[in-house]
């Protein structure tokens, strides 16, 4: 479903500190409802407290219970070292078989 990817979106931004199941139900439902395809809240919350207790239960589970109500990503589960890899490169190499022959623009003056 589409709800799990934006609770691992959601709890990924918000890091170490979490947030609240009421929260992140509010999140997801502004994310997923749309006006050709609307959905109930109270099913959007449901499904996110189910969802999140039954992924919290190991202590290598993807999230886990800060205090009552409150959930963050687990950083001690395999699941999440691999959502939290960044495979963006900083300093991108340009291709030295192509001449840079800058901008080829013509100028309307």
């Amino acid at each position: 479903m589409n709800y799990d990817n934006e609770i691992v979106r959601i709890l990924l931004e918000v890091g170490e500190r979490g947030l609240s199941v009421t929260k992140i139900s509010r999140h997801v439902f502004n994310a997923c409802n749309t006006l050709f395809a609307p959905i109930d809240y109270d099913d959007v919350h449901q499904y996110v407290a189910k969802y999140l207790l039954k992924n919290s239960k190991d202590q290598y589970s993807l999230f886990t219970r800060n205090k009552r109500g409150v959930y963050c990503l687990n950083l001690r589960s395999e699941q999440t070292c691999q959502l939290l890899f960044d495979f963006q490169d900083d300093n991108p190499q340009k291709d030295e078989s192509k001449p840079d022959t800058g901008e080829l623009s013509l100028s309307l003056f």
